[in-house]
């Protein structure tokens, strides 16, 4: 894809090569020229982990303090008086065999997908629409619970899952360009914080091996692992 001129502008403003700190690439990033509409910020993180072995498979979610800046839409999967809560807290479409059949046909107007546990029968046979767009509940990310209105604020307030590709890169949108220096480096140290957690014991040698941030159109940054947040993720 040919790069534009503000692109390739960006790109000589500094220096693309070196490693900086978190704060440093933040300041970096909010100096950058934007495009007219108010870009998401991406935190791409390359870490040291064979994604094909199971237990180095990374998949959870985590709660960004600044929220995503993005109106999340969501689907519930549920009946009775779940779905009633669902409804009640704000869930953009709600039902049970008869949502399950819009999406078999193809309706994916939303950006997450939650389940009751005695829905999964049904959700299950969706896999081949939801699970190549990573809609697929999982109980791991807390998209598969009885507590669906608990489930549709945390998502709506800013929790995100995240996952290892398998090229072993995990990306997290991180809030939006217009976002203040101080809520993206919030939400960029709320990320690192939580893959730190959940480092594999498997996982040997250098855990964070490359951290890069950048907007939609825009240069990535890369950032040095070892300054984020005064910790040191080797």
């Amino acid at each position: 894809m040919a790069q534009g001129k503000q692109y390739k502008d960006n790109s000589q403003k500094y220096d693309r090569d070196r490693l900086h700190s978190d704060e440093e690439a933040i300041a970096i990033l909010k100096s950058l020229g934007t495009k007219n509409f108010d870009e998401t910020v991406d935190l791409v993180v390359c870490l040291g982990v064979d994604p094909r072995k199971a237990d180095q498979m990374i998949r959870a979610t985590v709660a960004l303090p600044s929220g995503t800046g993005k109106d999340v839409r969501i689907a519930v999967f549920a009946q009775g008086e779940a779905a009633t809560a669902a409804r009640d807290a704000g869930a953009d479409f709600v039902g049970g065999d008869e949502l399950a059949a819009e999406v078999e046909k193809g309706m994916t107007d939303f950006d997450l997908a939650i389940a009751t546990p005695d829905m999964m029968p049904t959700v299950g046979k969706l896999g081949r629409v939801l699970g190549p767009r990573g809609l697929m509940p999982n109980p791991k990310t807390g998209t598969v619970t009885p507590d669906v209105a608990k489930a549709i604020e945390e998502f709506k307030g800013g929790k995100v899952e995240y996952r290892t590709d398998r090229f072993a890169n995990v990306h997290v949108p991180i809030g939006k360009a217009s976002f203040d220096e101080a809520a993206l480096l919030a939400n960029l140290r709320a990320v690192v914080t939580e893959l730190d957690r959940v480092r594999p014991a498997s996982a040997k040698g250098q855990y964070m091996k490359k951290v890069v941030i950048s907007t939609t159109m825009g240069p990535g940054i890369r950032v040095d692992p070892a300054k984020i947040a005064a910790g040191v993720h080797d």
